[in-house]
């Protein structure tokens, strides 16, 4: 009969293993960045900077338009002149084209093109912040749950301890050896490791169903985040020092293209000052319908050339520059300031990190001696010398211990993903 309970309850765990899904970190990476809404948001603007590219460079080409007019009366224009005009004339139609190919616009025009190209790159940098901010999510959701499911196993470790004990209560208190108050002590720290137990499992369920909305995964009960936390060894920093660079930090690469539009702009209304020249060719078909007088084709060309004075010399274009190269220097003096927020932030996150690391290794040390010292209180009271309550303090500490490691690493991952971030190194 034994035998047959033990079959039992492997198969019985064999099967509830088969049913979880698993899913590692970089599957929910990929899961997320397929499905997130802010992505496709930023590819449609993307795609929108390249059809504004697009519209700019057409800007080079010549610009050609056509003009129709018809004419119709009820009563005739011209009367009719005997010899001359035999019928009135009621109707009259014109039909013009007219080409027109800019020659010089005072650089507007590849100015124009220049501020397209670097809206696009802007898009494309945004684009690439989007992606991630995603991934950063996904990981602190992700070693969220791993946290959850490790102090799960502490508070199963626990609940095992306990009701070891409030067993071997029940025989003492059945012997005779110890008074009912002793096994009531065991039945009520149980009872609270219940409740802190529920409470947990429905905070991983919230936990879960906000990571599956997120990522755009089914949601499922039984998913199982992969990753596991390796209490024997001490994780390492991703770098010896903190990594500095920006060239590859989308917020500085953002500021450089600031500075550089700026510029641009700056050029674009300086160009309003400045002539512009071009030059074209027009033609056009004018007649009427069913009358004698005959229709006449027109072609000519001609060159216009556009020379503002008051308006760079003492009118408005004059002000509109001096308050662009204003918003240049601002530009500039962010880009500086930001450089040194950025440098900044980085230092502080990888110190951080360092930090953390001295707190799991704290939290070990602290876990060794708390698991020492329950030894030590079991033992002892196997023997006799020393009491349940001793017992039970020595298993709260414990279970505070081993919980403080599971955040503790949990805490390090997350700070890691932090500060991949920031140096730009989520791809990797």
């Amino acid at each position: 009969m034994k035998v047959l309970i033990i079959s039992i309850i492997i198969l019985t765990g064999l099967q509830a293993n088969a049913q979880q899904h698993t899913i590692s970190l970089q599957q929910s990476k990929e899961a997320a960045i397929a499905y997130s809404y802010a992505l496709k948001n930023g590819q449609l603007r993307v795609n929108s900077a390249k059809a504004e590219v697009a519209a700019a460079k057409s800007d080079y080409l010549p610009s050609v338009s056509a003009t129709g007019v018809g004419l119709f009366g009820f009563k005739d224009f011209v009367p009719a002149i005997p010899d001359v005009l035999p019928k009135g004339i009621n109707n009259f139609y014109l039909l013009g084209v007219t080409g027109t190919q800019t020659i010089y616009a005072g650089g507007k025009i590849k100015t124009g093109n220049e501020l397209a190209a670097l809206q696009l790159q802007v898009n494309e940098i945004r684009k690439k912040q989007s992606a991630d901010s995603v991934i950063l999510l996904t990981e602190q959701k992700y070693w969220n749950l791993v946290n959850i499911q490790e102090q799960q196993k502490t508070l199963a470790v626990n609940e095992t301890l306990l009701n070891s004990v409030l067993k071997m209560q029940k025989d003492m208190l059945a012997s005779g050896l110890i008074a009912r108050n002793d096994l009531l002590k065991v039945k009520v720290q149980l009872s609270q490791l219940l409740v802190n137990k529920s409470k947990l499992q429905n905070g991983r369920r919230v936990a879960l169903l906000d990571f599956s909305v997120y990522t755009g995964i089914p949601f499922d009960s039984l998913m199982v985040m992969q990753d596991t936390f390796d209490k024997n060894n001490t994780p390492a920093l991703p770098s010896l020092q903190p990594d500095t660079a920006l060239d590859r930090n989308t917020n500085y690469q953002l500021l450089t293209k600031r500075v550089l539009g700026e510029k641009l702009q700056t050029r674009l209304s300086n160009g309003d000052n400045l002539p512009s020249l071009a030059v074209g060719v027009s033609a056009s078909q004018v007649g009427s319908f069913g009358n004698s007088i005959g229709s006449t084709f027109s072609p000519a060309s001609f060159v216009t050339l556009s020379i503002p004075i008051s308006n760079g010399l003492w009118g408005r274009g004059k002000q509109k520059i001096s308050q662009r190269r204003i918003n240049e220097e601002i530009a500039r003096n962010d880009y500086k300031d930001g450089q040194n927020q950025l440098r900044v932030g980085i230092i502080r996150y990888w110190y951080d990190m360092q930090d953390q690391l001295t707190q799991i290794r704290y939290a070990k040390d602290n876990l060794e001696q708390a698991t020492e010292n329950l030894k030590v209180n079991q033992d002892n009271y196997k023997a006799g010398l020393a009491t349940v309550s001793e017992v039970l303090d020595a298993q709260t500490a414990y279970q505070q211990a081993s919980g403080t490691v599971v955040t503790a690493f949990a805490d390090f991952y997350v700070r890691v993903a932090i500060y991949n971030y920031v140096t730009a190194k989520t791809d990797k």
